[in-house]
């Protein structure tokens, strides 16, 4: 499967006024990780949204994941762009340290 299709699978997004809005629809493994960050980098790229919210599948996120949300939060910085990450299906914030709000 061609990474960008792999990576249109994983995850979903839609625009929120500036905000992009970036969805998760599953966790990440190792093997996902890699081409979902590029999608992300590639949509906040095209859209240069004011902020991004990346919503995560599970109030647990495992460890790709993880990577994922921090090479994300990274890229987000490096464009002063904010990210916000969102957990689960309930209205909350997962921060992580150094998280801009």
């Amino acid at each position: 499967m061609p990474e960008h299709t792999e990576a249109t699978v994983l995850l979903a997004h839609h625009r929120d006024g500036d905000t992009l809005v970036v969805e998760l629809r599953r966790e990440l493994d190792v093997t996902t990780r890699a081409p979902a960050v590029l999608r992300i980098h590639a949509l906040v790229a095209a859209h240069r949204p004011r902020r991004v919210r990346l919503r995560l599948s599970s109030e647990h996120p495992g460890p790709a994941t993880l990577s994922a949300l921090a090479r994300a939060r990274r890229l987000c910085d490096a464009l002063g762009v904010p990210l916000t990450a969102v957990a689960g299906e309930r209205p909350g914030t997962l921060r992580l340290p150094g998280t801009r709000r």
